[in-house]
């Protein structure tokens, strides 16, 4: 099994749906990858190689090509031949079809070889993605050739289906997944569930891959799950469970349990019977622990000054957890959050590379999957309705706003009972920057042309003129809003979107059961300041542990009282760059809560008659 957590994906779609392209996009983060090409004869047919030529201009130089030609066999050959740590992307079969029908071939035992194929596919170990056309929603063919054609990839796209890991279908370039396993995704009744015209997300949860520890221990059996169903907006979703966890979706029994158990300090907020808004009272971190973890250090048996920067880490995870001897988060979620603002928020945008990297976050893969899975963290995706256009109206409904904080509330509460002890705000969103400097701007008074992060193109270009559409965007929604009231929930409805709504109770949440946030981008800062007003203890529970390099999340920060652990100037985009950087954190925590009292320190004591700790003299664990 590859370190993403799945090995084999079967991705399908008709003729011009953007099956190939994202079936490569499930494999553009692998270091090498085997394509393999089925395609047979076509070298008269020009349209048909200029097809082919469109695909081999997509691949990367680092790919290698192997064409199974007319001989099936080739592919299962392959496939069960291949190792490991292989990457293979197979397009398409129906390729793999004609050659299997090949009159010359007959008569064959064509059964036996898609049997066989499909016994490769289930026992492989290497990572697999193949492509195949979808003929089933189409008229019958009217020739006996086309009828036989279609039943036999009909026949061949159920074997692979049913041997792969996940399935995906692609229509019009938007991925659906259809591949469910029994036992690991649960389906609600629909008489049990919450009514969805209130709940605006859907939350779906995907283990990230956890990094091998070396030297690595046996290799781990299969995971018998696949890739979660996700569907915008909700209307009979599917809730991915992993095989320990519960899903983030309750249902309306759970719901009623839920209420009647405590939090550490407000009652869970799951429904419409409880109400955010403005004056909460939530708990504080300890104001002595702190402190007192930075001045231990002082006298830390270290060779050298200390931890530098780092103690500012030290310093808020002794806060939060009420000892001087901060433990390290063992058990961190990644709450992902996709919205699409609409209008010129999302000027310069494309919204298929953003599609792409939230099936990528949703798998496991790509740059946040693979930083989560070194840290060991798990990642929860949610997609939201999208958003108006903000320099036109509102942007969202009061009543939808209001479910929108209370499923953030409900998916911290389910984080702190699944036994997370840390949480990670990121957002993959189009327009995501341009409303959070709304907010800001509206907010603090900042000026939005001075903190409107600039638009990034793919190759490190800049497209100032689609910053010039965001920045008129905003210019002409704050002065809409110059005269509306500027409470949390009035921002959200007007300027911020159901995005920053969910998150903004992520925040709220998190603080009510205890648990530290990390905070790393413009929607993170920007859910901190709607909190803020909500509840003034929220940002006490927030760490940025990255400055990064947006203007906009560091004048947000400094309005928070947030100081940035490190300033290394990554930009990984949000989430990815706190991920980066977590490690270190931890390992820094917990150095710093097993140092012993410096001997010279201990004498020094000693002879002044200072009473000191035994858990400062001796080490840990004795």
């Amino acid at each position: 099994m590859s370190d993403d957590r799945w090995n084999t994906v079967l991705v399908l779609g008709g003729i011009r749906s953007g099956k190939s392209a994202f079936a490569e996009s499930l494999v553009a983060d692998a270091p090498a990858v085997r394509y393999v090409a089925t395609a047979v004869g076509g070298e008269d047919d020009p349209e048909w190689l200029a097809r082919i030529e469109e695909h081999q201009r997509r691949r990367p130089q680092s790919w290698s090509t192997e064409e199974t030609g007319a001989d099936p066999a080739r592919l299962t050959e392959l496939i069960a031949g291949a190792k490991p740590d292989d990457t293979l992307l197979v397009d398409d079969l129906g390729g793999w079809v004609a050659a299997l029908l090949d009159p010359a071939r007959q008569p064959n035992d064509d059964p036996a070889d898609v049997a066989a194929l499909a016994a490769a596919v289930r026992s492989c170990t290497a990572r697999v993605v193949l492509v195949s056309p979808e003929v089933g929603l189409s008229l019958v063919p009217t020739t006996p050739v086309g009828r036989a054609f279609a039943d036999a990839l009909g026949t061949t796209n159920q074997a692979l289906a049913e041997a792969s890991d996940g399935v995906v279908l692609v229509v019009a370039g938007q991925p659906t997944w259809l591949k469910k396993t029994d036992g690991d995704v649960r389906r609600i009744p629909q008489e049990e569930r919450i009514p969805q015209e209130e709940e605006p997300t859907v939350a779906l949860l995907r283990p990230a891959p956890v990094a091998a520890p070396t030297p690595a221990p046996p290799p781990p059996p299969a995971l018998p799950t696949v890739p979660p169903v996700f569907v915008t907006p909700p209307t009979d979703p599917d809730y991915f469970t992993p095989p320990t966890e519960a899903t983030v979706v309750l249902s309306r029994s759970a719901v009623a349990d839920a209420l009647s158990g405590q939090t550490m300090s407000l009652p869970l907020v799951a429904s419409g019977l409880t109400k955010i808004e403005p004056g909460m009272d939530l708990p504080l971190p300890s104001t002595d622990a702190g402190p007192d973890a930075r001045e231990r250090l002082v006298g830390a048996d270290l060779p050298g000054g200390g931890l530098g920067a780092l103690t500012e880490a030290i310093e808020f995870a002794a806060s939060i957890q009420d000892t001087t001897t901060p433990r390290p988060w063992t058990s961190v979620r990644v709450v992902v959050i996709s919205g699409h603002h609409g209008g010129g928020a999302a000027a310069g945008s494309d919204a298929r590379d953003t599609e792409r990297r939230v099936a990528e976050a949703e798998l496991g893969v790509g740059v946040l999957g693979r930083l989560a899975g070194q840290a060991g963290a798990d990642i929860a995706v949610l997609r939201v309705h999208s958003a108006g256009a903000m320099e036109e109206g509102p942007v969202a409904e009061l009543g939808a706003v209001e479910a929108a904080l209370r499923q953030g509330w409900q998916l911290a509460d389910d984080a702190a009972d699944a036994g997370r002890d840390a949480l990670l705000l990121a957002g993959i969103g189009v327009g995501v920057e341009a409303a959070a400097t709304a907010i800001l701007a509206a907010t603090t008074g900042a000026e939005a042309a001075a903190t409107l992060p600039r638009v990034l193109r793919p190759g490190g270009r800049f497209d100032d003129h689609a910053w010039m559409v965001r920045c008129a965007a905003v210019r002409d929604a704050l002065h809409r809003i110059r005269q509306e009231p500027r409470g949390a929930t009035d921002l959200l409805r007007e300027i911020g979107g159901l995005d920053l709504a969910v998150a903004t109770g992520v925040l709220l949440g998190a603080a009510a059961r205890r648990v530290p946030v990390l905070l790393d981008g413009p929607l993170g800062i920007a859910a901190g300041l709607i909190a803020r007003d909500l509840a003034g203890q929220t940002r006490h529970w927030c760490l940025l542990p990255e400055a990064g390099t947006l203007g906009m999340v560091k004048q947000g920060a400094d309005v928070l009282g947030l100081t940035p652990v490190l300033e290394l100037g990554l930009d990984l985009g949000e989430g990815a760059n706190a991920l980066a950087v977590l490690p270190l954190l931890r390992t820094a925590i917990g150095l710093a809560s097993s140092l012993p009292v410096h001997p010279a320190m201990l004498a020094e004591q000693s002879a002044a008659g200072e009473d000191f700790e035994i858990a400062d003299i001796a080490e840990p664990g004795v």
